[in-house]
């Protein structure tokens, strides 16, 4: 033993011995403090997601790869759903799972590469939707052609409604507008737009509903591509029109809804423009009706100008003509009539309107409601009431036409004859024996020859 031995030193190497929790321990604590915030990218694979909504799964880059977490409430922030072969980007923090004694990355945030994870959400929500047969034509309700009152679903102090009242002052003054205010934007606009669509349904008081809101981003607009939200208006029994953002913007709102408006202006145009083809009937139905009405009476007068052509018809059907001739008074009354009573069911509308401006809103839309109802209740009748009126008078006229008709005297087996002159012949001591007659019946005539003659002195 030497000196420094006898003196208490040693020159053997001191061993430490880690356990593996320790050791494990030591380098997470030492990775968490080095790699507390990083961005790390790489394509997805063996992607899992738990019952407990944590989402399990690799980030490869190569013949490298690392095993990823992200924890529930993390998961449900995302808008897009990761899958398998997607190349993404994490943010988070590198810590060990000390069970197995793996590196992983416990994830914060991720985003596609590429494309955004909007986009992404939105294409897969479309895809999944479709094939569900939400966006099929056949599901999709039509829109009433004469709504008494319509439902609006936007923000009150947005463009949108603006919009929408001013073509509808522009058009259609009397049209009745329920307005149910909604957040359009931001993380609780889904949900109460489709508590609005819920309530809507419920109170019956519309008979369509408009859901608008102005142009903006993709992110602006997210909260129309909410799947929640999407399977509400599917379910509406009311029908829906989408009127979301400008022409070129679309969304799942868009291709769920029964019917999708480029611009919330066109939303009301859509729903007024019904109103406006009923007019445009009634007034084709009016002018059908004149035609028709003066078709006929041409008709009648080329029977009547058939009937006259003979000298000795002529003269019997100056009645006829005269009978024509109110035939066609009438005619012109009632074609006057309809004219009257449009023109005033005109003046009474514009007068309404008029009146009703001096209201507020809803004794407006009250006001107008019961006189549309008034006047499309009456007008049917009263254009009824006057034809059938007519008709019947035209039917007896034609009647006693008929009576007066010399032709309905020879169908009761009378014949009408003519001397050689071709004068009508009432008196026989005005013809001699084997004069040629000419006897006309009441369907073609015969050429007769006088055998003798009987006067009858009496007459």
């Amino acid at each position: 033993m030497s000196s420094l031995e006898q003196l208490g030193f040693s020159f053997q190497p001191q061993r430490r011995i880690f356990t593996v929790r320790d050791l494990v321990s030591t380098v997470r604590t030492a990775l968490e403090r080095e790699y507390t915030d990083i961005w790390l990218g790489g394509e997805i694979s063996n992607y899992r997601p738990a019952d407990s909504g944590h989402l399990y799964f690799t980030l490869k880059d190569g013949d490298a790869q690392l095993r990823v977490v992200m924890f529930r409430m993390q998961a449900r922030l995302l808008r897009f759903r990761p899958d398998n072969g997607m190349e993404i980007v994490a943010r988070g923090r590198i810590t060990v799972y000390e069970s197995r004694g793996e590196l992983q990355l416990i994830a914060e945030y991720l985003e596609p590469k590429g494309a955004g994870a909007l986009q992404i959400a939105f294409e897969q929500l479309k895809a999944k939707l479709a094939a569900e047969g939400l966006f099929d034509q056949t599901r999709k309700k039509p829109i009433p052609k004469l709504p008494q009152c319509i439902g609006v679903v936007t923000s009150p102090r947005g463009a949108a409604i603006h919009d929408i009242l001013n073509v509808l002052r522009r058009r259609h003054a009397s049209a009745r507008l329920l307005i149910y205010p909604a957040q359009v934007q931001g993380d609780t606009a889904a949900s109460e737009v489709a508590a609005a669509i819920r309530y809507l349904n419920k109170s019956r008081k519309v008979d369509v509903i408009v859901i608008a809101r102005g142009g903006g981003s993709l992110e602006d607009l997210a909260a129309f591509n909410d799947e929640a939200l999407a399977r509400v208006i599917a379910a509406s029994e009311l029908p829906v029109i989408s009127a979301i953002g400008h022409e070129t913007d679309f969304t799942i709102a868009d291709f769920v809804a029964d019917l999708r408006a480029p611009t919330p202006s066109a939303a009301a145009e859509i729903v007024i423009s019904a109103r406006q083809q009923l007019e445009e009937d009634i007034g084709s139905l009016a002018r059908r009706l004149e035609h028709g009405i003066r078709y006929r009476l041409m008709l009648k007068r080329q029977r009547f100008q058939e009937l006259g052509e003979h000298r000795a018809v002529m003269r019997m059907t100056d009645a006829v003509r005269r009978r024509a001739q109110r035939l066609d008074e009438f005619s012109g009354r009632l074609l006057a009539s309809q004219r009257d009573l449009l023109q005033r069911y005109r003046r009474r509308l514009e007068l309404a309107a008029i009146r009703v401006r001096h209201h507020d809103l809803r004794r407006q839309f009250q006001s107008m409601q019961k006189n549309l109802h008034s006047i499309y209740s009456q007008l049917p009748r009263a254009i009824r009431a006057v034809l059938f009126s007519r008709r019947a008078r035209w039917e007896q006229l034609a009647a006693r036409l008929e009576g007066l008709s010399p032709l309905s005297i020879l169908e009761r087996g009378y014949a009408v004859v003519f001397d050689p002159a071709g004068n009508l012949l009432s008196d026989a001591a005005k013809v001699s024996v084997g004069e040629e007659l000419k006897v006309r019946l009441a369907r073609g005539s015969l050429d007769a020859r006088v055998l003798r003659t009987e006067i009858d002195h009496d007459g």
